[in-house]
């Protein structure tokens, strides 16, 4: 029973790479192109101006699979800075300061740089190549 759930490993390891690159990807898009970004519109140039350019460049590269150790171990930077920068100033406390998508994605994207894309990836294809 435990090596047929295993077979299905890495195929979902690619799985929640494309899920969570394209939440990623999203905040990106919002940021810099103000597609669906509601009311927060980040003037050009300002931090967040700057974490919504690596989020759109890199989110893409991981999304597709595209040097995703790079980008994963970019964009987990990325989220623990953000933790520190604008979610630890409010409260050491995640219910208070609304720091549970930057802390898991920050380690989802760390154990990314560690694991690589998986099979469903331009790095897959490149490597078969």
């Amino acid at each position: 029973m435990v090596n047929k759930i295993q077979a299905y490993q890495p195929v979902l390891l690619s799985i929640l790479r494309i899920a969570v690159g394209l939440v990623i990807f999203s905040f990106g898009m919002a940021k810099i192109f103000h597609f669906h970004a509601g009311t927060f519109m980040p003037p050009t140039g300002s931090l967040p101006w700057i974490a919504g350019l690596f989020e759109l460049v890199c989110g893409f590269l991981f999304l597709v699979g595209f040097q995703t150790r790079i980008a994963a171990f970019l964009l987990s930077g990325l989220m623990a800075a953000a933790y520190f920068i604008s979610h630890f100033p409010k409260s050491i406390f995640p219910p208070e300061n609304g720091v549970m998508a930057a802390a898991v994605l920050c380690f989802v994207f760390l154990y990314f740089v560690t694991s690589g894309a998986g099979p469903i990836s331009v790095d897959a294809k490149l490597n078969k190549a």
